[in-house]
């Protein structure tokens, strides 16, 4: 793991671990998480791929501003493109869950000179509706306001109880008791101003792009994860040559619930992109004969 500072965060710093070979994907976690959200993904594409996971600001070992300005969708966007720079990637597989799917689709959008492909997991393109989307930011102001008077571990005991987690009971204890310390570990000035600062209240709305997305993208979603599983066959209809696989028994975090499926699904995916390149540059290369 390496400390990146970035100027697009005013020199902040945000936490970063590359491993493997081969053509780069970028792993961007949800909100509580961290980049040991990838650690199965990453053991199983590090052979092929070069996998680099980070820290959202105010996650994990990154830095947590204590305003929320630099959390920004612009300013973290602004981030990772930097962040590309300084580890010499010209153009990337976006990775996303939840939040961090929601950042990938942003970088993928604004991004696009350097986008190989969009590969989303439990995502949404953000509130197009105003009145729908201030709901959603003071919904998001009272639970910045909660991990403030109550501190982190009353937030994660209420954090743990929404319904979105509910399919993850079934999960053995040695995994539910990771992921909780995962989530205890967290810096709470970082994740109350995560949510200011690019909660989905307040974050602009990408879904008038997603008909301009003209990269591979695929949509993943678990079966009990019924709002979103609306969300992901809506996104999905917009983006033109999209795939969406909708995995059953599993909720919200398909990463987790089913690993092994989840891992199969992406780097089939990816295989599939690369075999159909590969074919296409023969194609033209016989064409040019």
């Amino acid at each position: 793991m390496v400390q990146i500072a970035l100027d697009a965060l005013g020199g902040l710093r945000l936490n970063v671990e590359r491993t493997g070979n081969g053509p780069p994907i970028l792993a961007i976690h949800g909100f509580t998480g961290s980049l040991l959200t990838w650690d199965l993904f990453s053991k199983a594409a590090r052979g092929e791929y070069s996998v680099t996971c980070l820290d959202l600001p105010g996650h994990g070992s990154s830095d947590a501003p204590d305003n929320p300005q630099p959390y920004s969708m612009k300013n973290t966007v602004r981030a990772l493109s930097e962040l590309l720079d300084s580890l010499n990637i010209e153009r990337v597989h976006w990775l996303g869950y939840s939040m961090g799917g929601r950042i990938a689709l942003a970088a993928a959008c604004l991004l696009r000179e350097r986008t190989l492909s969009l590969i989303l997991e439990s995502a949404s393109p953000g509130l197009a509706n105003p009145d729908e989307r201030e709901l959603r930011r003071l919904s998001d102001e009272a639970l910045a306001t909660k991990v403030e008077t109550e501190g982190i571990e009353a937030f994660v005991e209420h954090w743990e109880s929404l319904p979105l987690w509910q399919s993850q009971d079934r999960l053995p204890e040695k995994v539910r008791q990771k992921l909780r310390l995962q989530r205890l570990t967290n810096n709470p000035v970082g994740l109350n101003n995560s949510l200011r600062g690019i909660g989905t209240g307040a974050q602009p709305s990408f879904q008038d792009l997603l008909p301009g997305l003209q990269v591979p993208t695929l949509f993943i979603v678990g079966e009990e994860d019924d709002k979103f599983v609306g969300i992901a066959q809506e996104m999905h209809s917009m983006v033109i040559g999209s795939q969406i696989r909708i995995v059953k028994e599993s909720g919200h975090t398909v990463h987790l619930e089913q690993p092994d499926l989840f891992n199969r699904i992406v780097l089939e995916f990816l295989k599939s992109i690369k075999d159909s390149s590969t074919l296409e540059v023969r194609i033209r290369s016989q064409l040019n004969q």
